[in-house]
Order: structure tokens, then C-alpha cells, then sequence
């Protein structure tokens, strides 16, 4: 039971300290790419630091909600190491009782009381955000639910660590078009959820906000809970479109000193090339209106469909 504790450990200290050093990394990127100097890649943490130290402000009109959600939200972040390959690919102390559809709905409980106590505050720029998200959301919903189908078809099981063990022994499916058609899905997902879609700006321009619109009324230790919570979800979300769908391979087993260093530098590595990737994609589509978002996340459901019907004309799992 220790080293599934020490595990879980591990994974959750990875994600809280290294989820705003990826956005940094990630920001530094793009400006990079447009030609820019761009913020230092240990920003975010400066960001947090400050935010820590100011005074909390809570409108006259929030209730105590508005004061409970980040904290809520933050608190199933800090659940989800748990449950899913981030460093190691054997199973923590919980990962026996939460599969995909469970991660889902802690991503969901997250979500819900950030739109909730967002909706608390009676501000103009903040419900413009909370609307956005819970009406796109309801889009990007049954994509997530089709991609965890549709890899519970190939391996059998919707649990993420039995997943990862399945397909980094079996690349026939990695190669196989059911496969390849849900790495597409997740990562069209990814680009919304992590707010890289090229339509979402994040300026003070009321037009382009979806995410950025819900934090605008917090602030001090409030603000910093909802910032790092929201490192955190893009930091989870790349991790298991690493281990379990794209890049499943040499995650280490075994849990001691060697490993967790060696888990960590590769987590590292193939973080880099996810973060390449979608700094490429942004850089590189064009800003589009908001309403074809709709659009977007109609063409992922598509994708995530087509490869759960490839699925059964292909055949079943091998053997």
C-alpha cells in the first residue's frame, strides 16, 4: 500500500508544481513564435505568489458560494492525480475506484461550482463568461464521453492505467484508424478545454472571453486558488492525452527514488512536444467568430463518432 500512496503523492506534487511552469513555458512559446519577447516562463508562479499576498474582495451581491467554489474546484484538482497516469503507469491508492467517466465527472464538479458561484457575483463580464462556457460545454460533453467509449472499446476496460498498460503493448491499435480518429477528437477537445482554440481571446475584449470572462470579479488568495486550479485542469488534461492516448510509452512501474525523477524528466519531455503542437496550431489558424465554435466542437463529436464505427468494422481487440 505504501508505494501506491507514495505514487499518488508524487503525482499530485508534479502536477501543483509544475502545471504553472508549463504555462509559462507555453506563453513564452507563442510570443517566441510571433516574433515577441514574451514573459519570463516562471511568471505564473510570480503571478501567484502576489495574488497570495492581496486582500481578498468579494462583491456586495455574492454569497458564500462565490468564497467556496475556487476552493471546491481546486480541491477535485487535487483528487485527479490520483485516479490517472500522470508519472507512474501502475495504479495509486484510488485509482481502483474511479475510471474515465469518474475523472469526467470531478472535471465536471470543478466546472459546475466555478460557473456557479461565477453566476453568484451579478456582474455583466462575468455571467458573458459563464454562459459561454456552460453552453459550449454541453457541446464538448458528449465529445469526452464518445472518446472514453470508444477507447473503452480497445482495451477493454475504462480504467486509465489499465488503458495505458493495454495500448503501450499493443501498437497494432495505436496504429489502427479507431485510434488514430480519437487521438484527433481528444486533441480538438484539449485545444477548447485548455482555452488554445484560436477564437477564445484573452484580453478584456468582452467578444473573445469564454473562461477568462469567470474570474474577472476575484481576487487575492481567491484568484490565485482559481488560477492555479485552472494550471492545473490544463495540465492533467495534457497528461492524459499523453499516457494514455498519444505517447503511452516508457512510463515507469516501480516507485522508488530513480523512477520518480526519470517519470518527471520524461513527463517533461512529452509535455514540451504537446505544448509545441498547440502552440503551432494557434499560431498558425487564423481567429475565426465566436458562434463557430459550435461548429468545431460538432466536427470533434464527428471524429470521436467515426472512430466508435471503425471500431466495429475494423473488429474487435486483439489478442
Amino acid at each position: 500500500m505504501i508505494p501506491e500512496i507514495v505514487a499518488g503523492l508524487v503525482q499530485v506534487l508534479t502536477v501543483l508544481a509544475l502545471s504553472p511552469l508549463m504555462v509559462g513555458i507555453l506563453k513564452k512559446w507563442e510570443a517566441k513564435f510571433e516574433s515577441r519577447k514574451g514573459i519570463s516562463i516562471f511568471q505564473p508562479y510570480y503571478d501567484l505568489a502576489k495574488s497570495f499576498k492581496k486582500e481578498i474582495v468579494v462583491p456586495e451581491d455574492a454569497g458564500s458560494l462565490f468564497i467556496l467554489a475556487p476552493m471546491l474546484s481546486f480541491t477535485a484538482y487535487l483528487i485527479l492525480p490520483w485516479v490517472v497516469p500522470i508519472v507512474f503507469g501502475s495504479p495509486s491508492w484510488f485509482a481502483p475506484l474511479v475510471d474515465f467517466l469518474g475523472g469526467a465527472f470531478l472535471f465536471g464538479f470543478a466546472s459546475f461550482f466555478s460557473v456557479i458561484g461565477t453566476e453568484k457575483t451579478g456582474s455583466y463580464y462575468t455571467g458573458i463568461g459563464a454562459t459561454r462556457g456552460v453552453t459550449f460545454g454541453a457541446f464538448a460533453e458528449p465529445v469526452l464521453i464518445t472518446v472514453f467509449f470508444g477507447v473503452a472499446l480497445i482495451t477493454g476496460t475504462n480504467n486509465p492505467f489499465l488503458t495505458n498498460e493495454t495500448l503501450r503493448n499493443n501498437l497494432s491499435w495505436m496504429l489502427s484508424p479507431t485510434h488514430i480518429l480519437l487521438i484527433t477528437a481528444f486533441f480538438l477537445l484539449l485545444l477548447f478545454d485548455t482555452g488554445k482554440l484560436p477564437i477564445e481571446s484573452h484580453g478584456m475584449g468582452e467578444l473573445g472571453m469564454i473562461g477568462q470572462g469567470m474570474g474577472l470579479e476575484y481576487s487575492g488568495p481567491l484568484y490565485a486558488l482559481k488560477s492555479w486550479g485552472s494550471y492545473m485542469k490544463q495540465f492533467i488534461l495534457f497528461s492524459v492525452f499523453i499516457n494514455v492516448f498519444a505517447m503511452p510509452w516508457f512510463i515507469p512501474l516501480q516507485v522508488n527514488a530513480l523512477t520518480i525523477l526519470y517519470g518527471i524528466a520524461l513527463l517533461f519531455v512529452k509535455m514540451l512536444v504537446v505544448i509545441f503542437a498547440i502552440v503551432l496550431v494557434e499560431i498558425s489558424v487564423a481567429k475565426i467568430r465566436l458562434f463557430k465554435i459550435i461548429d468545431y466542437l460538432t466536427f470533434s463529436y464527428l471524429t470521436a463518432l467515426l472512430a466508435v464505427i471503425s471500431f466495429f468494422l475494423v473488429g474487435g481487440v486483439p489478442q
